[in-house]
């Protein structure tokens, strides 16, 4: 008795092998378009919140003046002065004579929101302006709207051991 014969399948043809191959690069696009994803948002992670007070950090100097805030639209791309990458999202700022790395709580005069950002830029060029922040810090101070606003600008720094 002999076994059924055993059908053969096949072997895929040219238009099939180039189907195979498109559907693999097409998930392989897809994957690293997710992971790019993730890493630009990861990047935009904010350091500050609102409501942010830095207990380890001491107010150094006190400066008052207007706040405007920039993005990547209005700051003609996504570098910064310091060589970051501008998030319209991020707790930063632009400051003109600030070392870059600078911790600064900006306090809305108006409401009285605060936050603490990063000095990562340069600027404003503006006359009578003392600080630009990013279009989220704006936003979470509540100025986004009004554009420009009377500011606050605690310069902090940490408490040095024996003082």
């Amino acid at each position: 008795m002999n076994p059924a014969p055993r059908r053969r399948t096949p072997a895929p043809s040219g238009f099939t092998k180039r189907l195979n191959t498109m559907n693999l690069t097409r998930n392989l696009k897809s994957v690293a378009l997710a992971i790019a994803g993730v890493l630009l948002f990861t990047g935009c992670a904010t350091s500050g919140s609102a409501k942010s007070k830095s207990p380890d950090l001491t107010v150094q100097s006190v400066q008052h003046g207007k706040a405007s805030w920039y993005s990547i639209r209005t700051n003609s791309g996504t570098r910064t002065a310091s060589g970051t990458r501008l998030c319209d999202q991020g707790a930063t700022a632009a400051h003109k004579t600030l070392p870059m790395g600078t911790k600064v709580r900006v306090t809305n005069q108006t409401n009285g929101k605060s936050e603490v950002v990063t000095i990562t830029d340069r600027g404003p060029y503006t006359r009578g302006r003392i600080i630009d922040l990013t279009i989220g810090c704006a936003e979470r101070l509540g100025f986004r709207q009004h554009g420009v606003v009377p500011v606050k600008v605690e310069v902090l720094g940490h408490v040095k051991p024996g003082r």
